[in-house]
């Protein structure tokens, strides 16, 4: 053997044909895509519930008429419908519709404020048991170095502000 074909001897060292890659999936792979970001609805949730429930409904029916008949339908049946339930419908009453994108929650953010905006960002987050989903809003105010920030947090199901908190922005000294 030569020196330059025994780099390549060894299994696993060099990358064959047959060899299987993670790859991203095409919706994922953000360097190809162009346009705006569109944020995925909360209201996706509720398919899964209707399957978690579709599951819950099987497992009470077959509760209730194989019980006694079956030795392999037993009381795990219906605490598979009691948790399946449950999960089912929590997933369902929490799948709220969003009607606020980060833009809309960006202009109710400076309207919550006393300050012209300059730099702000908006991030989706979810308050509450039935996690009703909030914008979380972050913004300076429009001076450079900015003088003011605030905290605004924007319903996202109907766009009310839920609270918001303004104070100065502490001036720090970079010298080193």
């Amino acid at each position: 053997m030569t020196d330059a074909t025994d780099a390549h001897d060894a299994p696993g060292d060099a990358p064959g044909a047959d060899d299987l890659r993670d790859s991203l999936p095409d919706d994922l792979n953000a360097h190809e895509y162009a346009g705006p970001y569109e944020f995925p609805d909360n209201s996706r949730r509720r398919k899964p519930a209707v399957i978690y429930l579709a599951f819950a409904a099987l497992c009470l029916v077959l509760w209730l008429t194989k019980r006694d008949s079956s030795a392999l339908v037993n009381d795990g049946f219906l605490w598979a419908f009691v948790m399946l339930g449950a999960v089912g419908v929590f997933s369902f009453t929490s799948g709220w519709r969003m009607q606020i994108d980060e833009r809309q929650a960006l202009v109710a953010a400076q309207g919550a404020v006393e300050f012209a905006v300059g730099h702000a960002s908006a991030q989706q987050v979810w308050r509450g048991l039935r996690s009703r989903p909030t914008w979380r809003v972050l913004i300076y105010s429009a001076e450079e170095p900015p003088r003011r920030r605030g905290l605004v947090l924007v319903d996202a199901v109907n766009g009310r502000v839920i609270e918001h908190l303004v104070q100065d922005n502490p001036v720090e000294e970079w010298d080193i």
